[in-house]
C-alpha cells in the first residue's frame, strides 16, 4: 500500500513539472501571435446573417446592435429565429426592429424540428429566407466589434478557403460563476486553440462564428447533415475540409458573454464542452491530463511527495503567467488571478467526470450522446 501511494505521490509530481513546462510553452506561443491587424475585403458582398435565439440573456440587445452598425458598406440582412411565440427574445428582436428600421431585420417564428441539436433545427427554420450567398452563423452570445463583418468576409474570400471563423475570449460579468466560465475559455480553452491552430495540428470550425457560402453549404450536405450531431461546428468544419477546402481564422478574436445561472450551471456547462472534446478526439483529450498541473501538484503535496508544496506554488504562478499572456495577446481586461486555483481544481475534477457517462446539458435541455457525436434521443427539459 505504501509503495503504491508513494509511486502515485510521485508520479502526481512529475506531471505536474511536465505541466508547467507545457503551460509556459502555450504562454510563449500565445504572446507570439501576430499583432491584430485589419482586413478589409476585396468586395463587399451581400451577407445575410443568421441569429439563432433561445430566451432571454443579458445584454442581448446589446449584443444584437452591434450587428446592425457594421463599418461593412455592402448590403446585410439579420434573420433572428426562435421556435416559439412565447420566446422571450422576441420582445428584444421588436425593440431591435424600431431602432434600426433601415436595417433588414427578420423574426422568424418556426417550432419544427429537423433532429435532435436544436440550435440546427434554428437554423435549417431560417435559412429559407437568407436572400445572399454569403451566410454567417453567429451565436446570440456574440460580441462583435465594427469590423467584425469585414474581417470575416475577407478571410472567406481567400483562395481555397471553404468556411471562416473566429477565435474568441470570455466576457465575464459580476458573478463569481461568470468568471469562472471566463476563465475556463480565457485560460484552458483559447490557449490550446491557438496552440493547435498554429502547429497545424488542427484546423477547427468554432460555433460562435461560421461564414460560408450557401453554394459550399449545399456541397456538403447542407444544414440538414448536421441535425443530430453535438458538435456541429467541428462536424461542419471537417465536411469543408472533406471537400478539399480550408477553414481559416479572421485576425483577432471576438467576445463570448458569459452568463451562467449559477455555480453548478457553470459547471454542467464545462462538462458538456469537456465530453464533446473527448467524443471529438480521444487521444488528445486524454493528452489534455497534463494540462493540470496545479491540481497534480495538489495530489502529490497530499500524498506527501517531497517538493511537492513547491510545485503546486510554481505550477500556480505557471497558470497566472499563462493568464497574463492571453491577457495582453488579446487585450483583455484583468483577469480574477484569486479564482484561478478554484478554476484549477474545478476543471480537474470536470476532466476526471468527463471520462465517463453520456449525457450533457446544454440550454436548459439533457441530452445523450453517442460515442460517435450524434445525439441519440430526443432532448428532455433540465429541471
Amino acid at each position: 500500500m505504501d509503495y503504491t501511494l508513494n509511486f502515485l505521490a510521485e508520479a502526481s509530481t512529475a506531471a505536474a513539472l511536465v505541466g508547467c513546462t507545457c503551460t509556459l510553452f502555450l504562454s510563449v506561443v500565445v504572446l507570439r501571435l501576430p499583432p491584430v491587424c485589419r482586413t478589409d475585403p476585396s468586395s463587399y458582398p451581400p451577407v445575410t446573417i443568421l441569429k439563432p435565439l433561445d430566451g432571454t440573456e443579458p445584454d442581448l440587445f446589446k449584443r444584437l446592435a452591434s450587428f446592425c452598425t457594421q463599418d461593412y458598406p455592402g448590403p446585410i440582412e439579420i434573420i433572428c429565429g426562435v421556435h416559439a411565440s412565447s420566446d422571450p427574445a422576441i420582445e428584444v428582436v421588436r425593440r431591435l426592429q424600431t431602432h434600426f428600421p433601415a436595417v433588414p431585420i427578420t423574426l422568424h417564428i418556426d417550432g419544427r424540428e429537423h433532429g435532435y441539436n436544436r440550435k440546427v433545427s434554428n437554423l435549417i427554420n431560417m435559412l429559407p429566407l437568407a436572400r445572399f450567398e454569403t451566410l454567417v452563423m453567429c451565436d446570440s452570445d456574440v460580441e462583435g466589434g465594427p469590423d467584425y463583418l469585414a474581417e470575416v468576409v475577407a478571410t472567406l474570400e481567400q483562395p481555397n478557403v471553404g468556411a471562416a471563423t473566429f477565435l474568441y475570449h470570455g466576457i465575464a460579468a459580476e458573478s463569481v460563476a461568470s468568471r469562472l466560465a471566463a476563465l475556463a475559455i480565457n485560460t484552458h480553452f483559447l490557449p490550446q486553440v491557438v496552440a493547435a491552430v498554429s502547429f497545424r495540428l488542427a484546423q477547427p470550425c468554432l460555433g460562435p462564428t461560421i461564414a460560408i457560402r450557401q453554394q459550399t453549404l449545399n456541397e456538403i450536405g447542407g444544414l440538414r447533415a448536421f441535425s443530430d450531431v453535438l458538435a456541429e461546428d467541428y462536424a461542419i468544419g471537417e465536411a469543408v475540409r472533406n471537400a478539399g477546402l480550408e477553414v481559416a481564422f479572421a485576425s483577432g478574436s471576438i467576445g463570448h458573454a458569459c452568463f451562467t445561472n449559477g455555480i453548478w450551471a457553470m459547471l454542467a456547462r464545462e462538462l458538456r464542452i469537456a465530453r464533446t472534446s473527448k467524443l471529438i478526439d480521444a487521444t488528445g483529450y486524454a493528452g489534455t491530463a497534463i494540462l493540470h498541473p496545479f491540481a497534480f501538484a495538489l495530489v502529490g503535496t497530499l500524498l506527501g511527495a517531497s517538493g511537492a508544496g513547491a510545485i503546486m506554488a510554481g505550477a500556480l504562478a505557471c497558470r497566472m503567467v499563462l493568464c497574463l499572456a492571453v491577457q495582453r495577446a488579446f487585450r483583455l481586461r484583468p483577469q480574477p488571478y484569486w479564482l484561478i486555483p478554484l478554476y484549477d481544481l474545478a476543471a480537474f475534477a470536470i476532466y476526471l467526470v468527463s471520462l465517463a457517462g453520456s449525457r450533457v446539458t446544454w440550454r436548459r435541455y439533457k441530452y445523450r450522446v453517442a460515442s460517435d457525436g450524434t445525439l441519440i434521443e430526443r432532448p428532455t427539459r433540465a429541471g
